[in-house]
């Protein structure tokens, strides 16, 4: 079934209507928390690439 290009813009702007957009508050606190998410993990990675570094090297006898 086709669509005119006009019906198909009607119906996406009555939908977009329809959403439930965040406020500018919920928006930063859920930016604040997605940096805090990165920052652990980028912190726990780290120390987990260091602890498998040093292992590897006391296996393979590299120094």
């Amino acid at each position: 079934m086709a669509t005119s290009p006009f019906k198909f813009l009607q119906e996406v702007r009555s939908e977009t209507a329809k959403v439930t957009w965040p406020t500018r508050r919920e928006t930063m606190i859920t930016t604040a928390m997605v940096f805090v998410m990165v920052a652990f993990a980028s912190i726990f990675f780290f120390f987990a690439d260091q602890i498998i570094r040093y292992v590897i090297t006391l296996v393979l006898g590299i120094h």
